[in-house]
C-alpha cells in the first residue's frame, strides 16, 4: 500500500514538474522566493497597527511569528531528519527525469514542505483574524502558487505539499486560539479590542483591506512582467 502511494506520488510529481518555458521558470523562481512577498508583509504590519490597539497588534505579531516558527521547525528540524525522504531532485530513481531550473536542487530531504506549511499557516491565521473573503482569497492564491512552485522547481512531491498544507492549517488554527486567549488575558477588561469601525467582523477598515489586496495584485503583476525581461 505504501509503495503504491509513493509510486503514485512520484508519477504525479513528474506530470506537474517543470516545463519547456523559460518564462514560467522565472515566474516560479520569483514566486518561491520569500523576499518577493516582503512588501505584502510590510503593508500587513501597517494595517495591523492602524486598525488595532498596540497590545493586540503586539500579540498578533508574536502569534504570527509562532506560526512560522512552529510550522517551519517541525518540518525542517523534526520531520526531514526523521523520515529521510529524498527530495525529487536528489532521488536516485528519478535521476535525469526531474526538470530543474538553474540546476537548483535544495536540501537533501523534503518531507514535508516547509513552504507549504508556512504559507497555509499564515493564510489560516491571518484569515481567521481579519475575516475578509477578498483578502483570504488573495492569500490562498499566494499559498497555492508558492506551494506549486516547489513541485514545479523539483523540490517537493505533491505528498510533501499536502502534508505541509495540513500541518500549516493546524498550526494556524492553534495560534489563532492562542491569540484569542492572550487578547482576553492581557487586554484590560472594558478596553475595546479594536478602536476603529470597519467592514469586517473584527473591525478592519475596507480601505485597508483594499490596500492589502492591491499590494498582492501589484506584486503578482510585477512577477509576471519581470519574468519576461531578459536577464
Amino acid at each position: 500500500m505504501l509503495d503504491n502511494l509513493i509510486h503514485f506520488d512520484q508519477q504525479l510529481f513528474l506530470f506537474l514538474n517543470g516545463s519547456e518555458s523559460v518564462y514560467l521558470d522565472n515566474v516560479f523562481l520569483a514566486i518561491t522566493s520569500t523576499r518577493t512577498w516582503i512588501p505584502l508583509a510590510v503593508v500587513l504590519l501597517y494595517v495591523l497597527f492602524r486598525n488595532q490597539n498596540w497590545r493586540q497588534a503586539l500579540i498578533f505579531i508574536v502569534c504570527f511569528a509562532l506560526v512560522i516558527l512552529i510550522a517551519d521547525r517541525f518540518s525542517s528540524g523534526v520531520c526531514k531528519p526523521l523520515f529521510h525522504r529524498f527530495r525529487p531532485s536528489h532521488e536516485p530513481m528519478l535521476e535525469g527525469l526531474v526538470d530543474l531550473v538553474n540546476n537548483k536542487r535544495g536540501g537533501t530531504y523534503g518531507f514535508f514542505s516547509s513552504h507549504a506549511a508556512n504559507m497555509f499557516g499564515v493564510v489560516t491565521f491571518v484569515g481567521s483574524i481579519i475575516r475578509s473573503r477578498r483578502l483570504t482569497a488573495c492569500l490562498l492564491l499566494m499559498a497555492i502558487l508558492s506551494s506549486y512552485s516547489r513541485i514545479y522547481l523539483g523540490f517537493h512531491y505533491p505528498g510533501d505539499i499536502l502534508v505541509g498544507v495540513l500541518w500549516g492549517v493546524v498550526t494556524g488554527l492553534c495560534c489563532y486560539r492562542l491569540y484569542n486567549y492572550l487578547c482576553a488575558r492581557f487586554i484590560p477588561s472594558g478596553q475595546p479590542i479594536t478602536h476603529l469601525e470597519g467592514t469586517t467582523a473584527t473591525g478592519f477598515r475596507l480601505a485597508d483591506i483594499n490596500l492589502l489586496v492591491a499590494t498582492f495584485i501589484l506584486t503578482l503583476l510585477a512577477i509576471l512582467v519581470a519574468a519576461a525581461i531578459p536577464m
